[in-house]
This record gives C-alpha cells, sequence and structure tokens, in this order.
C-alpha cells in the first residue's frame, strides 16, 4: 500500500484547480482520474462563460465562490497567456412583465458583490445589438468567455511543477474511511491501494457513487444524485451578436442562451433535460423548441440555421421540480471523518468558481 498526504479524486477543471491549491501549499497530491484524459466530464461540456456572480442566493457558496473566482481567474488567464475575452453579457426581458425580475436580479447581483450591472431600456441594448428584440436588458461587463481546454491543461501544469501526479485509467473502486485513516482503492490496468492523510472526491457526476465506496462513511448524508442534460446548438454562418444574450432565468437553468467561442462562432443552449444514465448524443429533434426560445429574442434567425452540436450533463443534487440546491462543500465537521471533503452539485458555475473552490478546499483541510 502506497501512503501518500493527499489524494484528489477526479481530474476535471475543479479537482485540478484543488489539486494545485494543495500542492502550491506544500502537500504531496496524487490525483486519480478514471479516463484516459483529464476533463472528460463536465469540465469539457459546458458554455465557457466566465460568470460575474448574478443569479446566485446571497450569502450562498455559489455565489461568494464564484465571485471569489471570477476575480481570480481574469489575472489568472491573463498572467498565464490563456485565450479568454471579457465579452459582456446582456440578460433580456422580451416582455414588460420580465423587467421586474431583472431588476431583482440586480439587486441580487448587488448583494453578492457585483456592482457593474446596467439595466437599459429596449432602445438601448438594440444599440449594442442591433439585431436583438427586447423591453430591457440587463448588461454584465464583467461576464465573459474562456479556452476551458487550455485553463484545464494550465492547472495540471501548475500541479504537477509543484509535485503533483496524476494518475490516469484509475477508477476509484473502494475504500475505507475509519480510525486507521483514509484508504482509496483504484481498478484499470494496475490496481493499488493508496493511504492518505487527507482525500477530497471531486469525482463530478459521480461525486455520489465514490462516496458509497467508502466503507465507514455514513451514507445517509449522502445527497441525491441527478443528471440534468443539457443539448447545445451551433449557429451556421457568422453570428449577429458580439456579447452573450440571456434570456430570463428558468426553474432548472439559464435558458437557452446565446455564447460566443473565442472564434466568434455562435451556440445556443443548455436546455433541460432530466435523463436517468449519462447519454451525450444531442437529438435534433430539440431544434424545434430551440428555434422558439432564441426567437423570442433574435426574431431574425433564419430556418434551418441550427446544427446539433454538444451536450452536457449537470451533477445536480436536487431532482425536477425542486428548489435548486447550493454547492455542498462536505467537510470534516459536517460528517465527523477527518481530512475526508466530498465535493457534490458541483455544476455551473464551478467552472468560475474553481480556483475559490480549490482554496477552499486547502484551507477547510487545514483545519
Amino acid at each position: 500500500m502506497e501512503e501518500v498526504d493527499a489524494v484528489v479524486i477526479g481530474a476535471g477543471v475543479v479537482g485540478l484547480a484543488v489539486a494545485r491549491a494543495l500542492a502550491l501549499a506544500g502537500r504531496e497530491v496524487v490525483v486519480l482520474e478514471s479516463e484516459s484524459v483529464p476533463g472528460m466530464g463536465s469540465s469539457s461540456r459546458n458554455s465557457e462563460v466566465i460568470h460575474a456572480g448574478i443569479y446566485y442566493a446571497p450569502g450562498s457558496l455559489k455565489a461568494r465562490l464564484c465571485v471569489a473566482g471570477r476575480q481570480a481567474l481574469y489575472p489568472y488567464l491573463e498572467e498565464r497567456g490563456i485565450p479568454y475575452r471579457r465579452s459582456g453579457k446582456l440578460i433580456v426581458a422580451t416582455d414588460a412583465g420580465q423587467i421586474p425580475a431583472l431588476e431583482r436580479l440586480r439587486a441580487q447581483a448587488v448583494a453578492n458583490g457585483v456592482t457593474d450591472l446596467r439595466l437599459l431600456s429596449g432602445s438601448e441594448a438594440r444599440t449594442l445589438e442591433p439585431q436583438l428584440v427586447c423591453e430591457a436588458a440587463l448588461e454584465s461587463p464583467s461576464t465573459g468567455i474562456l479556452d476551458s481546454h487550455a485553463f484545464l491543461q494550465s492547472l495540471r501544469h501548475e500541479a504537477e511543477a509543484h509535485g503533483a501526479v496524476v494518475v490516469l485509467e484509475s477508477p476509484v473502486v473502494g475504500g475505507s474511511a475509519g480510525e486507521d485513516g483514509l484508504e482509496v482503492a483504484i481498478g484499470g490496468r494496475e490496481p493499488a491501494r493508496f493511504k492518505a492523510r487527507c482525500v477530497v472526491n471531486s469525482a463530478g457526476l459521480f461525486a455520489r457513487e465514490v462516496a458509497s465506496r467508502l466503507e465507514g462513511f455514513p451514507l445517509e448524508l449522502l445527497p441525491p444524485s441527478r443528471y440534468c442534460k443539457g443539448s447545445y446548438f451551433s449557429l451556421s454562418g457568422p453570428s449577429p451578436f458580439q456579447r452573450l444574450v440571456y434570456p430570463a432565468p428558468e426553474a432548472a437553468g439559464l435558458g437557452v442562451h446565446l455564447t460566443l467561442d473565442l472564434a466568434g462562432q455562435a451556440r445556443f443552449g443548455p436546455d433541460v433535460e432530466w435523463v436517468e444514465a449519462l447519454d451525450y448524443d444531442v437529438d435534433p429533434r430539440r431544434a424545434g423548441a430551440f428555434y422558439a426560445a432564441v426567437r423570442r429574442y433574435w426574431p431574425g434567425l433564419p430556418d434551418g440555421a441550427l446544427q446539433p452540436a454538444y451536450s452536457g450533463i449537470r451533477p445536480k443534487i436536487q431532482g425536477p421540480g425542486e428548489p435548486a440546491r447550493d454547492f455542498l462543500i462536505q467537510g470534516p465537521a459536517d460528517h465527523g471523518v477527518p481530512g475526508l471533503v466530498h465535493l457534490f452539485g458541483i455544476e455551473s458555475p464551478g467552472l468560475t468558481a474553481s480556483l475559490a473552490i480549490g482554496d477552499a478546499v486547502r484551507d477547510l483541510l487545514r483545519s
């Protein structure tokens, strides 16, 4: 059995941010990843948006870590030459009845420390984006986009440069959490066991499954695990928009919004589809609902302009019709197991918040 200081389970963007933070703090870190390439789950299947911190309840982990993460992320990207663009975003009210919702969002954003939003009239919004049709819009200049793959590679490089080791094709198949410490068993081509002072479960969609395999962990503390699929469609031809465009948010997500990649290509999504198993195929028949949603703010969307692109699955810890839940960072004070941290429900804004999540986990394991 190999003894190490810290084991991080999952080499997505959050797991690597945690590994980097622990390695920079001088800890010996082993990262266990079940896939052959890091970041193959939620980290590679999202909008690549840098969120400002508008949508989350004041005082929540999502609000605090999103704002702190965004404030850390822009300098990180700039200093390392990672491609990004501070594109800005418009959240639009397509009828007058939605304007109070924009005003509430603005007040909530201010409570979260986001103070640069502007409430625009429909004509002011059209001055910025002539193809847009809306009654009002909330402008967020600190929203942006980034190359998430380059960011993930940078996190891995910095973690490894400070001594971390990333072990691929090493799925966690068991382990224990007890008085003798923490043990993690891996399968794959080279089965092994690790004994560690601390273990961080950052397995994303599989975090609950990993936690349930640790003997001695109180299973009653496990949250539910729900898969919420979101499909994306890309726009054929050039984008008429320079900024991201979001409708007023809906129950399980932020609505079918327009995002841009760094080359200026437009894509729309994600929608909301609750699924029982991982399935990343995009059903072309879902395009009809996309046309209807997008044409509320861009009536000029041509017929036949949308093409299936890709999909992602949100690791939610609530189900359909249930209130949205906060990030769940479950540490020793919550479950009584020294050195063990579970990260549950790390969906959006997990990418934006990743650096701050890494710091939070590092600090939690100092106590």
